[in-house]
Parts: structure tokens; C-alpha cells; sequence
């Protein structure tokens, strides 16, 4: 059986470029998982269904490697679990050497095959490992030039100290104060 796995990093991210890959192989859509879920961890619920579905000979294809996991480690876990445990082959669309299919019983075709996941799980965890790092010289350039981070500030309307002083001297309650306001309860009384 051929199954297909996509992974998104959010749910706000498009899975159509990994699916319109997935659909040229024709696999049917009962047998494509998607996940819109971090690849921290694997508490994803469409990636354990996948592995619980799998047996010795199915093929498991994924647009590229990164998709198995975040980091080097996670990635030859994943992998020698679906290709030494299951007994399952993967096809990786964007790197044609990794396809498992390719040299079921030539041992210099595995070894080859380990060696370039190896080096591919490698440059995906560093890969992560810079973007974290331009995340944080961006984040602390930011705040070195006075750009505020996070939510805007509140700003206070005009009529906010008339308002406070209505409702400080009972003219008005605290539901009117704040629904004039337009202000939670616990912003109106931070201001207070």
C-alpha cells in the first residue's frame, strides 16, 4: 500500500504545493495524511494514524525529509523506524536519492542512502538551528532601534479620565465604564 504524510508547521500555512506533488502519484486521498502541527514532537495525530497503518513493503512518500522531524536525531529515528522496524519503504519527492524502493537488497545502495539522510538530517536541524538565531539578532536589532515588540500599547481615549472619575465618584458603573471604553475589566481597572 502507498501512503503519503504532509506536514505543515501551522495551521495558517497552505499544504497545496506538498499536495499537488502528492496527487501526481495518484495516491488515493484516504491514504494521505496531513498533519498542520510543529515538527518539535511527534504528538501528531495524522502522523500516528499513518504509522499505525503501516506494514512491512507499504511506501511511505513525503515531499522532502525535514517533513519526518525538526531535528537531526528525530529524522533517523523516524526513519529507521518505518524502514528497519515496520519494514516500510520512503520515497523523498525533492531528493531522489532517498528512496528505500531503489536498492532493497544492494547493501552499497543502503549505505548510500544513510549517509546522504544523515547529511540532509543534519543540514535540517541546522537549517533550524540559524533561523532561531536570525530570529533572535532580528528580535534584538528590533529592540535595540526602540521598535516595539508584541501588542500595540493601549492607548487612552480622550474622555478615559472623565470616565474614571464618573465611575470613582458611583455616577456610572463599572459596566458602563468599561462598555464606554470599549475595555476588559482587568485593562479598565490596570489603568485605574
Amino acid at each position: 500500500m502507498t501512503y503519503a504524510y504532509i506536514r505543515v508547521s501551522s495551521k495558517t500555512q497552505l499544504i497545496d504545493r506538498q499536495l499537488s506533488e502528492i496527487h501526481k502519484l495518484n495516491i488515493p486521498n484516504k491514504n494521505i495524511f496531513v498533519d498542520k502541527e510543529s515538527g518539535k514532537d511527534f504528538n501528531r495525530k495524522q502522523y500516528k494514524r499513518l504509522k499505525s497503518k503501516l506494514k512491512k513493503d507499504d511506501l511511505v512518500v513525503i515531499k522532502s525529509i525535514d517533513r519526518l522531524g525538526r531535528n537531526y536525531q528525530m529524522i533517523i529515528d523516524e526513519w529507521a523506524y518505518i524502514t528497519r522496524t515496520v519494514g516500510a519503504d520512503i520515497r523523498v519527492l525533492d531528493m531522489p536519492l532517498l528512496d528505500t524502493r531503489s536498492h532493497p537488497e544492494n547493501l552499497v545502495g543502503k549505505f548510500i542512502s544513510d549517509i546522504v539522510l544523515q547529511i540532509l538530517s543534519f543540514v535540517a536541524e541546522n537549517e533550524r538551528d540559524n533561523i532561531k538565531q536570525r530570529q533572535a539578532e532580528g528580535i534584538r536589532i528590533a529592540k535595540e532601534k526602540g521598535i516595539h515588540m508584541g501588542r500595540p500599547r493601549y492607548v487612552k481615549p480622550d474622555n478615559f479620565d472623565d470616565i474614571v472619575s464618573s465611575f470613582k465618584n458611583k455616577q456610572i458603573s463599572l459596566n458602563e465604564a468599561i462598555s464606554t471604553l470599549e475595555l476588559s475589566k482587568s485593562t479598565f481597572y490596570k489603568y485605574l
